[in-house]
């Protein structure tokens, strides 16, 4: 039998000068959803990534992901457990290929063994180009980074992670500073993403929420406001007075 949720945060809490950032906050990812997550700006939103992948320690709380407490590892261990995270800014190396930025990130060269004895095979380059049709680059594998799109380069990491095969996957404002058809591919991405693993996205463009959200959570004050559907939140008056009515 399944499990209900695969990530549980409970009583999530971060103070930073006595601020909290995080505030007793709880939160629970279920298989193969597309979990959004909206908010002012300083509601707590990417610190709440922080603290789910490692970057930040909590001052009390629970994070599990399946069993495991992700609050007492480190983040490659967390990383290594099955959850990748992709950071507001593409971070892709601009002087290697789309191929070769994939081929680095193969999960093979994790060990100190396994980077030594690594050799691109038959099973790897077929791994490379499946991802490499998902994230829309199949045609580009050979195309050094530096000359992709703002939006192409997005894509590359969110395919830099996928080949880690995570379970969880974490995405920090993917598609700020996109066009309209980009954002519309990467709606596409995401939807076929979560047919074999959960994506929580924190996103402040509203047409694109609704493209691609399962759920949404509404933070504000480091607290979640409202959760449900798109259409819940919209409707929910606390959410507007705070959040949509700006």
């Amino acid at each position: 039998m399944q499990e209900r949720f695969i990530l549980k945060v409970e009583d999530l809490t971060v103070s930073f000068d006595g601020f909290k950032a995080v505030d007793g906050l709880n939160l629970y990812i279920e298989p193969n959803e597309c979990h959004v997550i909206i908010g002012p700006n300083g509601a707590g939103k990417t610190t709440l990534l922080d603290l789910i992948c490692g970057r930040t320690a909590a001052s009390g709380g629970s994070v599990k992901f399946h069993d495991k407490e992700l609050l007492s590892m480190r983040e490659d261990q967390i990383v290594h457990a099955g959850v990748g995270r992709k950071f507001q800014t593409p971070s892709v190396y601009e002087d290697l290929t789309v191929f070769e930025n994939l081929e680095l990130n193969y999960p093979k060269g994790y060990s100190v063994f396994g980077a030594l004895t690594f050799r691109c095979d038959d099973t790897i380059r077929g791994r490379i180009t499946e991802i490499a049709e998902t994230i829309f680059l199949e045609d580009m594998l050979d195309e050094k980074a530096a000359y992709l799109s703002h939006g192409q380069k997005q894509w590359l990491e969110i395919g830099m992670l996928l080949i880690q095969d995570p379970e969880l996957l974490m995405l920090d404002e993917p598609v700020a500073g996109m066009s309209v058809a980009e954002r519309k591919k990467t709606a596409e991405l995401l939807k076929r993403i979560i047919t074999d693993r959960s994506v929580i996205v924190i996103e402040h463009d509203m047409g694109f929420v609704v493209d691609i959200a399962t759920r949404v959570t509404v933070l504000h004050q480091g607290q979640v406001l409202s959760e449900g559907s798109m259409e819940h939140v919209q409707n929910d008056p606390k959410v507007v007075e705070v959040y949509l009515g700006h």
